[in-house]
């Protein structure tokens, strides 16, 4: 008698989860590394616009996933979580989905109170901003920009190290489900 293979997210969940988390990391390293150039430079505004439109192509792929989410579910773990250890994958997934939304959102707000364009990749065309130069508001935009990503740095390594401490502690299928 066969035994049924594990569940696992469909191909397309799978594809959106792995695609996210590279360009999560492209975005993390575009913005961390822009400092190799100096200001003013093509190097430093390829870096720039190279950050905010993975982020912008993020923001579209969380809707997505979302979408996509919603309507296949999430296949079980097994074995089950107890009640608290689901709350808190709850909670993370939340949170991640969250910051999906509202970092690029907040990055594009910062651009455009900072007075940057954001030109469609090899071209000189902006799209109109949607809001108004604010110096002020752009700098405050910008550091919560700022600490909500540097504090993500810490929600995302919470996610992989729990993503490992099910795959390798618990020994359940947590981590085989997204592969």
């Amino acid at each position: 008698m066969a035994t049924a293979a594990p569940a696992r997210y469909t191909p397309t969940l799978r594809w959106l989860h792995w695609s996210m988390a590279l360009l999560i990391a492209a975005a993390y390293l575009l913005i961390e590394q822009r400092g190799i150039f100096p200001r003013g430079s093509g190097g430093r505004a390829a870096m720039m616009q190279g950050h905010f439109w993975v982020g912008i192509v993020i923001f579209w792929l969380a809707w997505w996933r979302l979408g996509s989410r919603f309507r296949r579910g999430a296949p079980a773990i097994t074995p089950p979580l107890d009640t608290w250890t689901a709350l808190a994958a709850k909670i993370m997934h939340l949170a991640l989905y969250a910051f999906f939304i509202v970092m690029p959102v907040l990055g594009m707000a910062t651009a455009w109170t900072d007075g940057k364009r954001v030109l469609i990749p090899f071209t000189q065309i902006a799209p109109p901003s949607l809001l108004a130069e604010n110096e002020e508001l752009a700098h405050r935009l910008e550091d919560l920009h700022g600490t909500i990503g540097e504090a993500f740095y810490w929600v995302i390594g919470a996610h992989v190290l729990a993503a490992l401490y099910h795959h390798w502690v618990r020994r359940d299928d947590t981590l085989r489900r997204m592969l």
